[in-house]
């Protein structure tokens, strides 16, 4: 059957949220029964006191599923309305075939077109900016954009550096055209350095080591010893981290000519409570403006940003009209923004 080319729409809207976590919480005094560490420690450091983590055999398409199905009853669609599903995520169930394209076998959602990106924390921004893209060309009506990742699989669980980070999640937005052309993407920027990629990064084997860590012991910053699983220098990601988000916000604002008054809601990816509250006090947001839920789960990478947006629409602290800005940083190391006008 051949789709009839939708007309070109005005303006975007997201017409509906969804997440998803696992049924195991994970408090920090449980991860204290596997590591050296505390609830005081991690608290302090992170802001993280709990997480979710899947168990054996939950996938990262089993949570997109979830999520995606709870943003269609919420936008008040079926999966047939889908015309096409954008999934960031990290940890593929398999590299081929898809995970988005599983995640439309599960839903019931085929034909619908279904692609993967993979730049780590940043890509729930990455493709929100895509979606935005693909409604308003009007070729597509129905557009599904999906965050997420189930880091434990690629976890140290004897590291506590990075272990006490993650968390397992997924979260969705489905986009729709709307006839109020003020609404959607405002402004959409991107970026990357692979020059400062050691600093977070997944080696397959040694030729995979970048050439400043040393892969013969374990006491050098950012490696941990163990092939396939995520090394971190936690001191250069958060300095980069720090920069990178307050200097993303404040583009984003200069592009479209606005302050932080203009601004109802920042929503960042998750990291790190002090990267933060460090970035906010440098833009001048009060702390009420920033929305923060790393305290009950953790960073869980792609899916995390879409996680606060869900909370904020279903909590009201959002409505139609009020402009927001998404901002993420991640492996690459790679960063982005969005200006979105709800």
């Amino acid at each position: 059957m051949t789709r009839r080319k939708p007309p070109r729409p005005a303006g975007v809207a997201i017409a509906g949220t969804g997440m998803a976590v696992p049924d195991k919480l994970v408090t920090n005094d449980d991860l204290a029964q596997l590591v050296d560490t505390d609830d005081e420690w991690i608290v302090q450091r992170t802001g993280i006191r709990t997480r979710y983590l899947a168990d054996n055999g939950v996938k990262t398409s089993d949570l997109a599923a979830k999520a995606t199905r709870q943003a269609l009853d919420n936008a008040g669609l079926q999966p047939e309305d889908l015309d096409l599903l954008i999934c960031a995520t990290m940890t593929p169930d398999v590299i081929c075939p898809a995970t988005s394209c599983r995640v439309v076998r599960k839903i019931g959602a085929i034909p619908c077109g279904a692609f993967d990106i993979n730049i780590a924390c940043t890509g729930f921004v990455a493709a929100l900016g895509m979606a935005s893209n693909a409604v308003e060309s009007g070729q597509y009506r129905h557009v599904a954009l999906l965050g997420a990742d189930c880091l434990s699989t690629i976890v140290n669980w004897e590291d506590r550096r990075t272990c006490i980070l993650f968390g397992d999640a997924a979260s969705c937005a489905i986009l729709s055209p709307c006839d109020d052309e003020n609404r959607g993407s405002l402004y959409q920027a991107l970026g990357s350095d692979a020059e400062r990629g050691e600093a977070l990064f997944v080696p397959r084997d040694e030729s995979d080591i970048p050439p400043c860590v040393d892969a013969s012991t374990t006491e050098k910053p950012g490696w941990n010893g163990m092939y396939n699983t995520l090394q971190m220098d936690g001191r250069t990601v958060y300095k980069f981290a720090v920069n990178i988000l307050a200097e993303s916000v404040e583009k984003a604002m200069d592009a479209c000519d606005m302050t932080a008054d203009d601004i109802k809601m920042v929503i960042p990816h998750q990291s790190n409570i002090r990267m933060l509250q460090s970035s906010w006090k440098r833009l001048g947001f009060p702390e009420d403006k920033i929305s923060v839920n790393i305290d009950r789960f953790g960073n869980t990478s792609a899916a995390s940003a879409g996680i606060c947006l869900h909370e904020c629409i279903t909590q009201g602290a959002v409505a139609p009209g009020d402009h927001l800005i998404f901002v993420a940083q991640g492996g690459g190391l790679s960063w982005g923004a969005n200006l979105w006008r709800l």
